[in-house]
């Protein structure tokens, strides 16, 4: 076995899994997780001083992870802290986050002490940082006895403050009475301590409230120092009280203001010393007396104060130097100035440094026999004492090992074995404070792994990269070998480059790459391999592109774009205009391969970009189009503008230049604009930007600079008819560097995996830089934590990758630029979150509500948001049938999948199928990918409709029977309790006669009908039932043959319901009623629901079978509508009505219904008012008998006419009924007796009827024919009546004798039709 090291140096793959399973990372694969073994590791733990609020609970962190779990102890200022016999102390389940309780009677001052934490399992113990708890103190000020301060004008003062001493310190600041802040200058300013120092006071400082404010942050408390009194005396008003007081001859006066040189109030004497740590802030203070008010400066004797670190505060008096170092220590001279003199103090600077890391041990994953070392280097102030622990244990007395050797600051291992396996610890430490930092030796022996997809498929543009992935994990590290196809030889050579993470790269991929490779990983543990696919596609090229166009306005031009692409991507053209979407507007027509504008106009002038993408490439091509006027006369030629000239730049300032030029000629066309733009010969030689544009009437113009840009101008002159071509370019003028303006934009932080934080931001451009020597300063710190910023400087560069990060918690990110000169000022803060991983948990208590047949809703609870791990995008429902309850054969399992987007907790699962059994699961998804299953949850929809049957066929036609065989429906969605069979008689003008319908029983699949007509057509509506309701039907005709003898086929009846006569005979035939097998009548029902239409009222027949005295009622409204069902009450138990005042020429929808049973009612049927015809016609018009009878018809009421004109010519006399009769139509025919329908003039040969009349099509509605009279019309002052029977009353009989009214029955008068009829 070859024996290797493994130091932060390296990079190899084992050292990037080792830091896949170290405390702050997660495996990419969660199978790996659950079966590798791993040490403990303090994943999360509370600060070394932790300064606690002891008016809330104290919580001590203490997070570890491991495998197995650890498990936790604490020790209390060096000896084991057994919390359970302290009820106040809790310790949070899974965890070692212990809880103080203190709102229920603690007191915090009693857990004041040094903590630490231990997390131990089978292969070693991790130990957390020494955490120093105290509780934060916000004391009352001491009470004094403040004498009011009376201060000449022009002397010095200081208020002392003397805040009480707390943890942490306050915070000073001095207000009024009015709680305003007291104004600070370079006469009156507060110092570091606190104190008010007054250079020289003014009559203006008299007030009595000075107050000083101490704030303590951490107790979110303010105290207040009693106010004090000053008063300041002026030379004037001193003298007159002095004079007041004194004698004549003891009179002497007070001394004017007098100037004064500067004296330093603080610090005092000539030196002083300061001592600060690396890392931290150095404040450094000096003020001073004087009048007039001395300016303060500062200097390093021996050397310059650090650029871009040193700050300058509270008026100068402060020196600030952020992030000090070693090299910061040294003399620092303060020197206080004004007119009558100066003077200065010495302050000696010392910087020390508490142990930081130079490198840090990191974590081993071996093999067993291999060797590696654990590394822990530190630097400090003094220099720092390196210790090492062996799971929490001195190394000196833990147990010994003998693959181990301690060599100072290094640990080396040599043929470790699985006992091998600890935590250690380094501790360096010196006098200003220590690092202690875990890291574990684990041992492992696991054979190869391919954490990649197999068969994953990738797919690249021809003569581009192609990256092939093979992820892997072993240990000891596998060999990494790729074959391309199954039986291949080892890829080798130039063409191919192997990464050290197993990825293969072919820098060049030809068609011939495509096909199948094959990764294999071998170990002295074992081999595994894996395939993938590579697909190269032919490149998408436009092989014509647009070309530059000149249109007249008005006129019309088209651009082609013609692509070639590989035939598997389908390509997308857009078109832009300028670089951004073409107008809205009809003109513009993009077609296949051409964009064409109608009717061009000056604004469609511009650039026009062909652009042509694909899932895998992207291509474009732009052309000019220039709008042109048409010239009025030949004479006038329009043209753009010739270029400017004579460019001279003058006024050169760092930030501005102005810019001169002499217009070119304006060819007929006046000069609009000009434009002017620029080149930064220093960052990108050739290339031109955008810089401004002025009027044409303009020819200077003052531009705007950046540092550091080696500029050159140009000028493009611009008129309606386009732009000119560029002047010659301007001499070139190199402006001064200074610091960045700006910082970098769309700073943003995202993981790419579990394990690190993706640092990216849009880099400066050139321009931008402001001087030489771009950098970028990173920083960022975990959010919610009290972390320190750590920082960065990288290169010119757009991103950097923090490792060793948590999965997924929040980041404060901040990227600063700065150059040579300088820092850009400081940058915002953005939030950014660290690697997602995959979820670990499954939603749990999944529930199934069956809604109906093809509808489920699944309810869930959701996954707590911390075992998410990542973005929470939603929950992915996978269901799928497993097997149907009716044939209870299983079939090929389709999974689906419905995803719910957001933290949604339930669901519907449309589309099922009826009576089956399904199972589901849920998941939870995040950016990463799916969370694991919940158990499977096996739920079954209810019964449906069945489909209609497979078949209906209609076999042996004999004279008066057929047979009808049929098939299963394909989906029966349930258990077939019957099938429905209906079916009418159809004669040869294609009207319907009644309809018949029984029951067949479900185990039954075909049946004889008996008793039929001969010669007569039938039409069968066959379908199935469950329990449910039917399905739909399927529909078929069939014919019974016609007999030796040749008897005429007779006419259909109408309305009369099975138990009457189905078709008019003729006396030498009888008509059979048919019989019928395996039928049972179903009881009650409404059947054979007729209509009789007329123009504004219906008559509506019906069949019942059932229980006797049932009331019926019919429901009636126009069909297709919305609206509610008009109800109208049948009259005792007849099974017709009438239905009165109906729109002409109206489809209704119409059913009937018995009260008391249960809501019991018929089927819908569909009629029309108005006179109707049937939908298919026999042409009669041609027939020898109908011509002759028409000429008959005709003479009749030619001589009728005749006699009625002789009569009146005579002036005699007849009734007015005779008179009313002479008007009626003639054509309008009588109802027959028999069978409800309008009359018919017959012939006793053929029995064919009239073209007028009543017919009722198939589809059982009543079509409105060409007259629109109505016979409500030719009544006697009523609407007609219908007798029981559904037959239509008052009828022309002939007879001139009124006969008595009987019922609902009224008298006629004779007509001329009735005559005719008679003749007939």
């Amino acid at each position: 076995m070859m024996k290797k090291s493994i130091s932060a140096s390296k990079a190899s793959l084992v050292l990037f899994l080792c830091q896949m399973i170290s405390a702050l990372d997660v495996p990419l694969d969660s199978k790996l997780l659950e079966e590798l073994s791993q040490p403990p590791t303090i994943t999360q733990q509370s600060p070394k001083d932790y300064i606690v609020d002891p008016r809330e609970n104290i919580v001590i962190q203490c997070e570890a992870k491991g495998k197995p779990p650890p498990s936790f102890s604490w020790t209390r200022n060096g000896t084991h802290f057994d919390i359970d016999k302290d009820a106040q102390v809790t310790m949070k389940p899974n965890s070692g986050t212990l809880v103080i309780n203190i709102m229920n009677g603690g007191k915090a001052e009693a857990y004041e002490g040094v903590y630490q934490c231990t997390a131990r399992n089978e292969r070693g113990a991790a130990i957390s940082n020494n955490i120093v708890i105290r509780p934060s103190r916000s004391p009352l000020w001491t009470k004094e006895k403040l004498e009011p301060n009376q201060v000449r004008e022009g002397d010095s003062l200081v208020l002392h403050c003397r805040p009480p001493v707390g943890l942490p310190p306050p915070i000073i600041f001095w207000m009024d009475n009015a709680f305003q802040r007291l104004p600070q200058s370079e006469r009156v300013s507060q110092g570091l301590n606190g104190d008010l120092y007054f250079s020289n006071v003014q009559p203006e400082d008299t007030r009595e409230d000075y107050i000083c404010y101490a704030r303590f942050n951490h107790t979110q408390t303010i105290q207040q120092k009693q106010p004090i009194s000053v008063k300041v005396f002026s030379m004037d008003s001193l003298n007159d009280t002095i004079a007041a007081n004194l004698s004549d001859t003891d009179i002497y006066g007070a001394k004017p203001v007098t100037e004064r040189q500067p004296i330093l109030l603080t610090p005092t004497g000539s030196t002083s010393t300061k001592v600060e740590l690396r890392g931290n802030v150095l404040l450094l203070e000096c003020i001073a007396a004087g009048l007039p008010t001395p300016v303060i400066r500062w200097i390093k004797e021996g050397g310059e104060l650090p650029a871009n670190r040193t700050f300058f505060e509270n008026f100068k008096k402060t020196l600030k130097i952020i992030d000090v170092s070693e090299a910061d220590s040294g003399n620092y001279k303060c020197i206080a100035r004004n007119i009558l003199g100066s003077a200065h103090h010495v302050i000696s600077v010392t910087v020390k440094a508490a142990p930081y890391w130079i490198t840090a041990p990191r974590n081993l994953v071996l093999s067993p026999g291999e060797d590696g070392t654990l590394i822990c280097r530190a630097n400090g102030n003094p220099k720092p004492n390196i210790s090492w622990l062996a799971n929490g244990v001195p190394i000196a007395i833990a147990p010994e090992d003998p693959s181990r050797k301690v060599d100072g600051d290094t640990i080396i291992f040599s043929h470790v074995q699985e006992r091998s396996s600890a935590v250690y610890q380094c501790n360096a430490s010196n006098e200003y404070g220590y690092l202690l930092a875990n890291a574990f030796v684990n041992v492992l022996a696991e054979p190869p792994r391919i954490l990649t997809p197999a068969n994953k498929l990738y797919q690249v543009i021809a003569d581009s990269p192609a990256l092939l992935d093979c992820a892997y994990f072993g240990s000891p590290k596998p060999e990494i070998e790729w074959f391309k196809g199954v039986k291949g030889s080892i890829l080798r050579g130039d063409e191919y480059v192997f990464h050290d993470n197993g990825t293969l790269e072919i820098p060049v991929a030809q068609k011939d790459s495509t096909g199948t490779y094959t990764c294999v990983a071998r170990n002295e543990l074992g081999k595994i391999q894996n395939e993938v696919r590579l697909e190269v596609k032919d490149p998408t090229m436009i092989i014509k592109q647009p070309e530059y166009k000149v249109i007249q306005r008005y006129g019309q031009v088209s651009f082609e774009c013609i692509i070639k692409h590989d035939f598997t991507l389908l390509p997308t053209v857009i078109w832009l205009k300028d670089n951004d979407e073409l107008p809205d507007d009809e003109r513009f027509l993009v077609g296949k391969d051409n964009l064409t504008i109608m009717n061009v106009t000056d604004k469609d002038d511009g650039t026009y970009t062909c652009i042509v993408n694909t899932t895998l490439d992207s291509v474009s091509a732009s052309a000019v189009l220039t709008v042109v006027a048409a010239p009025p006369t030949p004479a006038i030629i329009y043209a753009r503008p010739n270029p400017p000239f004579d460019l001279e730049l003058t006024g050169q300032l760092e930030r501005s230049v102005e810019l001169s030029w002499i217009p070119g000629d304006e060819n007929n066309s006046p000069i609009t604009n000009f434009v002017i733009e620029y080149e930064d010969g220093l960052h990108e030689p050739g290339v031109w930007h955008y810089q401004t544009e002025v009027p044409g009437t303009q020819t200077t113009v003052q531009l705007k600079l950046s540092p550091y840009v080696n500029y050159s101008f140009r000028v493009i002159a611009v008129n309606e008819i386009g732009r000119s071509q560029p002047s010659e370019p301007s001499e070139q003028y190199l402006t001064k560097s200074a610091n960045p303006d700006e910082n970098p934009s769309n700073v943003q932080g995202i993981g790419s995996e579990p394990d690190n934080l993706v640092i990216t931001w849009e880099s400066l451009k050139g321009f931008q830089s402001n001087g030489p020597g771009l950098q970028y300063k990173v920083s960022w710190r975990q959010k919610d934590v009290d972390d320190e910023w750590t920082s960065v400087i990288v290169a010119n560069v757009s991103k950097y990758i923090v490792s060793g990060t948590p999965t997924f918690v929040p980041y404060e990110i901040k990227v600063q630029a700065l150059n040579d000169l300088g820092y850009a000022p400081e940058p915002s803060e953005v939030i950014g979150h660290s690697g997602e991983d995959l979820p670990m948990v499954a939603p749990g208590n999944v529930q199934v509500h069956v809604i109906n047949s093809t509808l489920a809703k699944v309810h869930w609870d959701p996954v707590p948001l911390k075992t998410v791990r990542g973005h929470l995008q939603g929950y992915k429902v996978y269901y799928w049938k497993v097997q149907s309850l009716s044939r209870r054969s299983r079939r090929h399992v389709e999974k689906k999948i419905l995803t719910f987007r957001g933290n949604k907790t339930f669901g519907m699962l449309p589309g099922l199928e009826p009576f089956s059994s399904y199972k589901l699961n849920v998941r939870v998804v995040n950016g990463k990918g799916e969370g694991p299953a919940s158990p499977d949850k096996v739920f079954k929809t209810p019964e449906g409709v069945p489909s209609s049957p497979s078949f209906l066929k209609i076999t042996n036609p004999t004279l008066d029977s057929l047979t009808l065989e049929w098939g299963s429906p394909t989906h029966p969605n349930g258990v077939l309790t019957s099938y429905i069979l209906k079916f009418q008689p159809i004669n040869n003008t294609h009207e319907l006669g009644p309809l018949v319908e029984i029951r067949i029983p479900a185990n039954e699949s075909s049946l004889i009908l008996k008793n039929l007509n001969y010669s007569t057509r039938y039409k069968f509506y066959f379908n199935a039932q469950t329990s449910v309701g039917s399905g739909s039907q399927i529909t078929e005709e069939a014919v019974t043959i016609m007999d030796e003898a040749g008897i005429l086929r007779p006419a259909v009846g109408a309305g009369k319901g099975y138990s009457e006569t189905l078709f008019a005979t003729s006396p030498v035939m009888h008509t059979v009623r048919p019989t019928f097998y395996k039928v049972q009548p179903l009881y009650p029902r409404i059947r054979n629901v007729t209509t009789a239409a007329a123009e504004t009222y219906a008559n509506i027949s019906w069949e019942y079978e059932g229980p006797d005295h049932a009331n019926f009622y019919v429901e009636y409204g126009v069909a297709g509508s919305k609206e509610d069902w008009k109800k109208e009450i049948v009259n005792g138990s007849r099974s017709f009505f009438v239905l009165k005042g109906l729109t002409p020429g109206t489809a209704y929808k119409v059913r009937v219904g018995a009260e008391g049973l249960s809501g019991f009612r018929s089927s819908e049927d569909v009629f029309e008012t108005g006179p109707a015809m049937a939908s298919r016609q026999v042409d009669i018009a041609t027939q020898g008998w109908f011509i002759g009878l028409m000429c008959a018809v005709a003479l009749l009421i030619l001589i009728l006419l005749i006699v009625c004109f002789i009569r009146r010519n005579k002036g005699g006399k007849y009734p007015v009924k005779e008179k009313e009769d002479a008007h009626a139509d003639p054509e309008i025919q009588p109802m027959k007796e028999d069978d409800g329908t309008f009359g018919e003039y017959s012939d006793a040969e053929d029995h064919k009827p009239l073209k007028k009349g009543s017919r009722t099509p198939s589809d059982r509605t009543v079509k409105k024919e060409d007259s629109d009279d109505s016979l409500v019309d030719y009544g006697e002052g009523v609407n007609g009546q219908f007798n029981e029977d559904g037959s239509f009353i008052g009828q022309y009989s002939g007879k001139k004798e009124k006969e008595p009214a009987e019922g609902n029955e009224s008298s006629e008068a004779p007509s001329p039709v009735n005559a005719m009829n008679s003749f007939v």
